[in-house]
């Protein structure tokens, strides 16, 4: 195993679901992808004074996927950590940045949904049914 790939959203279920994609690498020595996933590229200026502020929806994905690496760094020093945003549904940028770095595993939460999607949470059906590598379902909500 060299590479594990894993998606945050700032959610308790998807920190969750990193913390278990950190221990796996820790402990095969793989390299982890924390990634954030946002749909449309959306840029917000503030005026604050003679400031503006820019916001956009890639660096707030940016900012959710870098705090949730130096979270993991903190509590697994020696894990090599790739933190990424990047544009797309949350299952397809999943699938499109395992196949693009080869990883080995893609870790999911199940999050409790309701319908059709509540066996698995919709974004880890998504992503069951389109990986090229296995998919390892973490246990995220709330027993």
């Amino acid at each position: 195993m060299k590479r594990i790939v894993v998606g945050v959203d700032g959610s308790p279920e998807a920190t969750r679901a990193a913390e278990r994609a950190a221990e796996l690498a820790h402990g095969l020595g793989a390299e982890l992808h924390v990634v954030c996933a946002y749909e449309h590229l959306e840029v917000e200026r503030l005026r604050q004074g003679s400031e503006v502020l820019v916001r956009s929806t890639e660096a707030d994905a940016e900012e959710k996927a870098v705090g949730v690496a130096k979270e993991l760094q903190a509590r697994h020093q020696t894990l090599v950590l790739a933190p990424y945003a990047v544009e797309g549904k949350p299952g397809e940028v999943l699938v499109r940045v395992a196949e693009e770095h080869d990883a080995d595993i893609i870790v999911v939460g199940n999050k409790r949904v309701q319908g059709l999607a509540r066996v698995l949470g919709s974004i880890a059906r998504d992503v069951a049914s389109r990986a090229h590598c296995d998919v390892f379902v973490a246990h995220t909500h709330e027993r």
